[in-house]
């Protein structure tokens, strides 16, 4: 919304359509889980975008789209028209891929997944697990938003434990064998944690066949495990507006790698989580760059200015414990099927503790530009 408005020089109308006054992001909302930062400093609103570039700020929900009359229609029974449409409405939940969770017991094992009150919820039952108990977390299948997250949220869980239950044990049953920056997590976990963490996945445990609410109890082949608090993040899919404008194939949306418009409607683009980028992660940084893209086709398509080459790129940065911060990242370019990555890196096992801290320092820059690009 905002390239497109202070670039087009008021040459588009832009109007964002927004449910909430105020976003929390996902991205560091596990140091706040781990007591590095407070809640109020993961929230931000949207007058930036009002005052200082011009954008129409409609905050309602966004019901459905007629793509044959092209335009959105809204909670209130209003419909905003568009000749061009950004969808980004990040993940829905498939509460029903793990046998016994649901909306209904949410709040009793929380994902804390999407923006929102969750987080705080999960942190009041972490700070309030009785001493010595067990913490078991279900982490996700692919694909999902944020691949190292649920290793960072199961990290900063254990920073939270090491001061204030250092002996509560947690058990992470894994519906995959591998995970984003395994190597890396796992050697920390050993290093800051010796002995709270475990790490079950899937050819081990079998499978979780029934999650018990009310009896805090999870079902495997391995063994029924029982725990004092817990965290479920179950299978995700593209946010419910994407399927309304039938732009979703299946659960996630094919998009035209050069421009992030949809396979299935040139006038509409899909960006972040729901879309199928290929080799990019569904992660805040890569979700920022495709934005870029659409933003300069759009402004191509509608005023005849220069459409770029596209070029995306992403880093993802996990904190272990204080001052220990890991990230890895690439670079990509469109190819005729699909987004490529052309280079990449990663943090390497055994780094010194400088190397770190300059990392974690890095992620801090991060937020504070990513932040201010976004809202400001």
């Amino acid at each position: 919304a905002k390239y497109i408005a202070k670039d087009s020089k008021g040459a588009i109308n832009v109007t964002l359509v927004e449910a909430s006054k105020r976003y929390y992001t996902c991205f560091f909302s596990n140091l706040y889980l781990g007591g590095v930062r407070n809640y109020g400093s993961i929230g931000h609103n949207y007058y930036g975008l009002a005052v200082n570039h011009g954008v129409n700020l409609v905050h309602e929900w966004a019901n459905s789209v007629d793509t044959a009359a092209k335009k959105v229609n809204l909670g209130s029974g209003a419909s905003v028209s568009y000749d061009k449409l950004v969808i980004s409405p990040g993940i829905d939940l498939k509460y029903d891929s793990i046998n016994g969770y649901s909306a209904d017991v949410q709040s009793r094992m929380p994902h804390a997944w999407k923006s929102g009150t969750q987080v705080q919820l999960l942190k009041s039952q972490v700070l309030k697990m009785k001493k010595g108990g067990t913490f078991v977390i279900v982490t996700p299948p692919n694909p999902y938003r944020c691949p190292p997250g649920p290793y960072e949220r199961i990290s900063m869980i254990a920073h939270q434990f090491k001061k204030t239950n250092p002996t509560a044990k947690i058990v992470v049953l894994d519906p995959k064998n591998k995970f984003s920056k395994q190597g890396l997590f796992m050697e920390g976990w050993q290093k800051h944690y010796p002995g709270m963490i475990e790490w079950i996945n899937a050819e081990t445990h079998g499978g979780i066949k029934n999650i018990n609410a009310d009896k805090m109890e999870f079902e495997t082949d391995l063994d029924t495990f029982k725990a004092d608090a817990a965290s479920v993040i179950p299978a995700q899919k593209a946010g419910a507006i994407a399927m309304s404008a039938g732009v979703n194939k299946g659960d996630w949306c094919p998009i035209v790698p050069s421009s992030m418009q949809s396979q299935a409607d040139e006038n509409i683009y899909v960006l972040g989580d729901a879309s199928i980028a290929k080799s990019m992660p569904k992660s805040g940084f890569s979700a920022n760059s495709q934005a870029k893209v659409a933003a300069n086709h759009i402004r191509g398509s509608l005023t005849g200015s220069k459409i770029f080459d596209a070029r995306y790129s992403n880093t993802c940065w996990s904190l272990v414990a204080t001052n220990d911060g890991i990230k890895v990242g690439a670079s990509y370019k469109s190819g005729p099927e699909k987004i490529d990555k052309t280079s990449g890196f990663i943090s390497k096992k055994g780094e010194d503790s400088d190397v770190r801290k300059a990392t974690y320092e890095e992620s801090l820059g991060w937020y504070s530009g990513m932040t201010s690009d976004m809202f400001s």
